[in-house]
Protein backbone atom coordinates (compact mmCIF):
# COMPACT_ATOMS: atom_id res chain seq x y z
CA UNK A 1 0.00 0.00 0.00
CA UNK A 2 2.74 2.49 1.01
CA UNK A 3 4.63 1.58 -2.33
CA UNK A 4 1.37 2.34 -4.15
CA UNK A 5 1.01 5.68 -2.60
CA UNK A 6 4.80 6.47 -3.61
CA UNK A 7 4.35 5.63 -7.21
CA UNK A 8 1.44 7.27 -7.50
CA UNK A 9 3.29 10.52 -6.09
CA UNK A 10 6.14 10.13 -8.83
CA UNK A 11 3.78 9.74 -11.42
CA UNK A 12 1.76 12.71 -10.66
CA UNK A 13 5.26 14.56 -10.14
CA UNK A 14 6.03 13.71 -13.75
CA UNK A 15 2.63 14.80 -15.04
CA UNK A 16 2.95 17.79 -13.41
CA UNK A 17 6.49 18.07 -15.18
CA UNK A 18 4.85 17.62 -18.68
CA UNK A 19 2.43 20.04 -18.51
CA UNK A 20 4.14 23.27 -16.35
CA UNK A 21 7.99 22.84 -16.74
CA UNK A 22 8.32 23.98 -20.38
CA UNK A 23 6.81 26.92 -19.19
CA UNK A 24 9.21 27.61 -16.67
CA UNK A 25 12.63 26.27 -18.22
CA UNK A 26 11.81 28.25 -21.51
CA UNK A 27 14.96 30.65 -21.66
CA UNK A 28 14.89 34.12 -23.35
CA UNK A 29 16.77 34.46 -26.85
CA UNK A 30 19.91 36.32 -26.78
CA UNK A 31 19.94 39.41 -28.95
CA UNK A 32 22.61 42.28 -28.95
CA UNK A 33 22.46 45.87 -29.78
CA UNK A 34 25.03 48.87 -30.83
CA UNK A 35 23.89 51.77 -27.99
CA UNK A 36 21.94 51.75 -25.17
CA UNK A 37 18.36 52.96 -26.60
CA UNK A 38 18.22 50.38 -29.13
CA UNK A 39 17.95 47.99 -25.97
CA UNK A 40 14.85 49.95 -25.13
CA UNK A 41 13.50 49.56 -28.63
CA UNK A 42 13.74 45.94 -28.66
CA UNK A 43 12.51 45.06 -24.84
CA UNK A 44 9.46 46.95 -25.76
CA UNK A 45 9.17 44.41 -28.52
CA UNK A 46 10.62 40.96 -27.41
CA UNK A 47 9.57 41.56 -23.51
CA UNK A 48 10.29 38.69 -21.58
CA UNK A 49 11.53 36.92 -24.69
CA UNK A 50 15.04 38.56 -25.37
CA UNK A 51 17.64 38.83 -23.20
CA UNK A 52 19.94 41.68 -24.14
CA UNK A 53 23.42 42.56 -24.56
CA UNK A 54 24.74 46.14 -25.12
CA UNK A 55 27.84 46.95 -27.06
CA UNK A 56 28.80 50.56 -26.52
CA UNK A 57 28.11 50.80 -22.80
CA UNK A 58 26.48 53.48 -20.52
CA UNK A 59 28.86 56.39 -20.75
CA UNK A 60 31.05 55.39 -23.56
CA UNK A 61 30.89 57.09 -27.14
CA UNK A 62 30.02 55.52 -29.99
CA UNK A 63 32.38 57.15 -32.53
CA UNK A 64 35.64 55.38 -30.77
CA UNK A 65 34.18 52.52 -28.89
CA UNK A 66 36.33 48.92 -29.27
CA UNK A 67 34.64 46.45 -27.97
CA UNK A 68 35.58 44.73 -25.09
CA UNK A 69 37.11 40.41 -25.76
CA UNK A 70 34.26 38.96 -23.24
CA UNK A 71 31.72 40.94 -25.28
CA UNK A 72 33.14 39.41 -28.61
CA UNK A 73 33.04 35.81 -26.97
CA UNK A 74 29.45 36.73 -25.37
CA UNK A 75 28.24 37.23 -29.06
CA UNK A 76 28.73 33.40 -29.64
CA UNK A 77 25.49 33.12 -28.17
CA UNK A 78 23.08 36.10 -29.76
CA UNK A 79 20.84 35.13 -31.96
CA UNK A 80 20.58 38.50 -34.26
CA UNK A 81 22.48 41.60 -33.64
CA UNK A 82 20.91 45.06 -34.41
CA UNK A 83 23.28 47.82 -36.02
CA UNK A 84 21.78 50.97 -36.35
CA UNK A 85 24.75 52.44 -38.63
CA UNK A 86 27.10 53.97 -35.75
CA UNK A 87 30.41 54.64 -36.40
CA UNK A 88 32.12 51.61 -34.33
CA UNK A 89 30.21 49.34 -36.82
CA UNK A 90 32.19 50.67 -39.70
CA UNK A 91 35.13 48.74 -38.27
CA UNK A 92 33.79 46.03 -35.95
CA UNK A 93 30.47 44.58 -38.05
CA UNK A 94 32.29 42.49 -40.26
CA UNK A 95 34.89 40.78 -36.84
CA UNK A 96 31.03 41.13 -35.37
CA UNK A 97 29.64 38.60 -37.80
CA UNK A 98 32.80 36.37 -37.76
CA UNK A 99 32.37 35.70 -34.53
CA UNK A 100 29.05 34.16 -35.01
CA UNK A 101 28.45 33.36 -38.64
CA UNK A 102 25.36 32.17 -38.16
CA UNK A 103 23.81 35.71 -36.04
CA UNK A 104 21.17 37.32 -37.93
CA UNK A 105 22.79 40.60 -38.31
CA UNK A 106 19.96 43.20 -38.63
CA UNK A 107 20.49 46.90 -39.95
CA UNK A 108 17.46 48.69 -38.20
CA UNK A 109 18.34 51.92 -40.33
CA UNK A 110 17.72 50.02 -43.52
CA UNK A 111 15.15 52.47 -45.54
CA UNK A 112 15.98 55.56 -43.96
CA UNK A 113 17.91 58.64 -45.83
CA UNK A 114 20.40 59.93 -43.69
CA UNK A 115 20.78 63.69 -43.81
CA UNK A 116 24.58 65.13 -43.55
CA UNK A 117 25.77 66.72 -40.76
CA UNK A 118 25.62 69.59 -40.66
CA UNK A 119 29.00 72.03 -40.26
CA UNK A 120 28.65 74.27 -37.29
CA UNK A 121 30.62 77.07 -39.46
CA UNK A 122 27.82 77.67 -42.30
CA UNK A 123 25.17 79.83 -40.10
CA UNK A 124 24.97 83.50 -40.50
CA UNK A 125 27.66 85.71 -38.62
CA UNK A 126 28.77 89.12 -39.61
CA UNK A 127 32.14 88.37 -41.13
CA UNK A 128 30.72 84.88 -43.06
CA UNK A 129 30.54 85.06 -46.67
CA UNK A 130 28.50 83.11 -49.21
CA UNK A 131 26.07 81.73 -46.80
CA UNK A 132 24.23 79.78 -48.89
CA UNK A 133 27.37 78.67 -51.31
CA UNK A 134 28.94 77.42 -47.70
CA UNK A 135 25.73 75.80 -47.32
CA UNK A 136 25.40 74.00 -50.00
CA UNK A 137 29.10 72.63 -49.98
CA UNK A 138 28.21 71.35 -46.60
CA UNK A 139 25.28 69.37 -47.73
CA UNK A 140 27.23 67.41 -50.65
CA UNK A 141 30.14 67.19 -48.27
CA UNK A 142 28.77 66.10 -44.81
CA UNK A 143 29.15 63.01 -43.45
CA UNK A 144 25.74 61.31 -42.69
CA UNK A 145 24.37 61.68 -39.67
CA UNK A 146 23.98 58.15 -37.77
CA UNK A 147 21.32 59.88 -34.66
CA UNK A 148 18.23 58.00 -36.25
CA UNK A 149 16.75 57.05 -33.04
CA UNK A 150 16.65 60.55 -31.89
CA UNK A 151 13.40 60.94 -33.92
CA UNK A 152 9.88 59.14 -32.76
CA UNK A 153 8.99 58.33 -36.61
CA UNK A 154 12.23 57.18 -37.58
CA UNK A 155 12.53 54.93 -34.98
CA UNK A 156 9.20 53.49 -36.36
CA UNK A 157 10.94 52.07 -39.29
CA UNK A 158 13.67 50.31 -36.80
CA UNK A 159 10.96 49.01 -34.79
CA UNK A 160 9.51 47.27 -37.64
CA UNK A 161 12.76 45.66 -38.43
CA UNK A 162 13.34 44.78 -35.12
CA UNK A 163 9.94 42.83 -34.97
CA UNK A 164 10.32 41.21 -38.51
CA UNK A 165 13.78 39.78 -36.83
CA UNK A 166 12.49 38.83 -33.79
CA UNK A 167 9.50 36.33 -35.47
CA UNK A 168 12.11 35.25 -37.93
CA UNK A 169 14.40 33.69 -35.51
CA UNK A 170 11.84 33.06 -32.83
CA UNK A 171 8.23 32.11 -34.75
CA UNK A 172 6.87 30.43 -31.52
CA UNK A 173 6.43 33.70 -30.20
CA UNK A 174 5.66 35.66 -33.29
CA UNK A 175 1.76 36.57 -31.80
CA UNK A 176 3.71 38.11 -28.63
CA UNK A 177 5.99 39.86 -31.07
CA UNK A 178 3.11 41.59 -33.67
CA UNK A 179 1.26 43.18 -30.42
CA UNK A 180 4.32 44.29 -28.77
CA UNK A 181 4.82 45.90 -31.98
CA UNK A 182 1.53 47.30 -32.53
CA UNK A 183 1.39 49.01 -28.82
CA UNK A 184 5.09 50.27 -29.34
CA UNK A 185 3.70 51.89 -32.69
CA UNK A 186 1.03 53.58 -30.72
CA UNK A 187 3.42 54.56 -28.18
CA UNK A 188 5.90 56.30 -30.47
CA UNK A 189 2.75 57.80 -32.28
CA UNK A 190 1.88 59.41 -28.71
CA UNK A 191 5.57 60.49 -28.11
CA UNK A 192 5.56 62.45 -31.18
CA UNK A 193 2.18 64.08 -29.99
CA UNK A 194 3.39 65.20 -27.08
CA UNK A 195 6.66 66.56 -28.17
CA UNK A 196 4.76 68.70 -30.93
CA UNK A 197 2.52 70.04 -28.26
CA UNK A 198 5.78 71.36 -26.75
CA UNK A 199 6.66 73.26 -29.51
CA UNK A 200 3.30 74.24 -31.23
CA UNK A 201 2.92 78.06 -29.84
CA UNK A 202 6.68 78.80 -31.08
CA UNK A 203 6.20 82.11 -33.16
CA UNK A 204 9.30 81.58 -35.05
CA UNK A 205 12.07 79.25 -35.71
CA UNK A 206 13.92 77.68 -32.36
CA UNK A 207 17.88 77.78 -32.33
CA UNK A 208 19.56 75.71 -29.61
CA UNK A 209 23.32 75.28 -29.50
CA UNK A 210 24.91 71.94 -28.63
CA UNK A 211 28.01 70.52 -28.51
CA UNK A 212 28.17 67.11 -30.55
CA UNK A 213 24.88 67.73 -33.29
CA UNK A 214 23.24 64.53 -32.25
CA UNK A 215 19.81 66.29 -32.59
CA UNK A 216 19.77 66.77 -36.17
CA UNK A 217 16.87 64.26 -37.18
CA UNK A 218 14.82 65.73 -34.01
CA UNK A 219 15.00 69.50 -35.04
CA UNK A 220 14.38 68.99 -38.62
CA UNK A 221 10.99 66.82 -37.12
CA UNK A 222 9.81 69.43 -34.83
CA UNK A 223 11.03 72.69 -36.90
CA UNK A 224 14.07 73.55 -34.77
CA UNK A 225 17.60 74.75 -35.72
CA UNK A 226 20.43 72.77 -34.05
CA UNK A 227 23.77 75.01 -33.82
CA UNK A 228 26.46 72.82 -33.64
CA UNK A 229 29.75 73.32 -31.75
CA UNK A 230 31.74 70.42 -33.01
CA UNK A 231 31.94 67.81 -35.60
CA UNK A 232 33.38 64.80 -36.27
CA UNK A 233 35.12 64.82 -33.40
CA UNK A 234 37.08 68.57 -33.83
CA UNK A 235 36.81 71.41 -31.99
CA UNK A 236 36.63 74.63 -32.94
CA UNK A 237 39.65 76.95 -33.12
CA UNK A 238 39.64 80.31 -32.08
CA UNK A 239 38.48 82.13 -34.72
CA UNK A 240 35.66 79.63 -35.35
CA UNK A 241 34.82 80.04 -31.32
CA UNK A 242 34.61 83.75 -31.49
CA UNK A 243 31.98 82.87 -34.73
CA UNK A 244 30.34 81.11 -32.40
CA UNK A 245 29.81 83.19 -29.23
CA UNK A 246 28.77 86.14 -31.58
CA UNK A 247 26.33 84.00 -33.78
CA UNK A 248 24.85 83.06 -29.76
CA UNK A 249 24.96 86.77 -29.21
CA UNK A 250 22.93 87.87 -31.74
CA UNK A 251 20.19 85.15 -31.24
CA UNK A 252 19.95 85.97 -27.71
CA UNK A 253 20.83 81.77 -27.49
CA UNK A 254 21.80 81.48 -23.56
CA UNK A 255 21.87 77.87 -23.08
CA UNK A 256 24.50 75.14 -24.97
CA UNK A 257 23.50 71.29 -24.75
CA UNK A 258 25.99 68.84 -24.23
CA UNK A 259 26.44 64.86 -23.88
CA UNK A 260 28.29 63.31 -21.14
CA UNK A 261 30.19 60.81 -23.04
CA UNK A 262 32.14 64.21 -24.74
CA UNK A 263 34.53 66.98 -23.55
CA UNK A 264 32.48 70.10 -22.74
CA UNK A 265 35.86 72.27 -22.60
CA UNK A 266 34.79 74.32 -25.88
CA UNK A 267 31.16 74.53 -24.26
CA UNK A 268 32.43 75.79 -20.69
CA UNK A 269 34.42 78.36 -22.68
CA UNK A 270 31.41 79.81 -24.97
CA UNK A 271 29.03 79.64 -22.20
CA UNK A 272 30.56 81.93 -20.32
CA UNK A 273 31.66 84.33 -23.00
CA UNK A 274 27.43 84.47 -23.29
CA UNK A 275 26.89 84.77 -19.70
CA UNK A 276 25.23 81.75 -20.14
CA UNK A 277 24.57 78.28 -18.55
CA UNK A 278 25.69 74.19 -20.07
CA UNK A 279 22.73 71.87 -19.60
CA UNK A 280 23.38 67.82 -20.45
CA UNK A 281 21.00 66.71 -22.81
CA UNK A 282 21.94 63.03 -23.67
CA UNK A 283 21.07 61.08 -26.79
CA UNK A 284 21.82 58.02 -25.54
CA UNK A 285 19.69 57.87 -22.26
CA UNK A 286 17.94 54.32 -21.63
CA UNK A 287 14.58 55.58 -20.72
CA UNK A 288 14.45 57.00 -24.30
CA UNK A 289 11.01 58.15 -24.18
CA UNK A 290 11.24 59.97 -21.47
CA UNK A 291 14.39 61.59 -22.00
CA UNK A 292 12.71 62.89 -25.39
CA UNK A 293 10.24 64.60 -23.42
CA UNK A 294 12.67 66.43 -21.27
CA UNK A 295 15.30 67.26 -23.87
CA UNK A 296 12.20 69.11 -25.65
CA UNK A 297 11.15 70.60 -22.07
CA UNK A 298 14.81 72.16 -22.12
CA UNK A 299 14.62 73.23 -25.78
CA UNK A 300 11.51 75.07 -25.17
CA UNK A 301 12.86 76.63 -21.73
CA UNK A 302 15.62 77.90 -23.54
CA UNK A 303 14.49 80.19 -25.60
CA UNK A 304 12.19 81.87 -22.87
Amino acid sequence: MKQSKILQCIVLYFSFLMFVHPAYSEQPIQVTVSIVPQKYFVQKIGGQHVNIMVMVPPGAFPGTYEPKPQQMVALSRSKVFFAIGVPFERVWLSKISAANPEMLIVHTEDGIKKIPMQSPYTHKTKDTQNREEQREHAHRSGIPDPHIWLSPPLVKIQARHIADALIKVDPAHKDTYKANYKKFIAELDELDRKIRTIFANKRQKINFLVFHPAWGYFAREYGLEQIPVEIEGKEPGPKDLRRLIELARSRGIRVIFVQPQVSTRSAETIARAIHGTVVIADPLALDWAKNLLNIANKIKSAVK
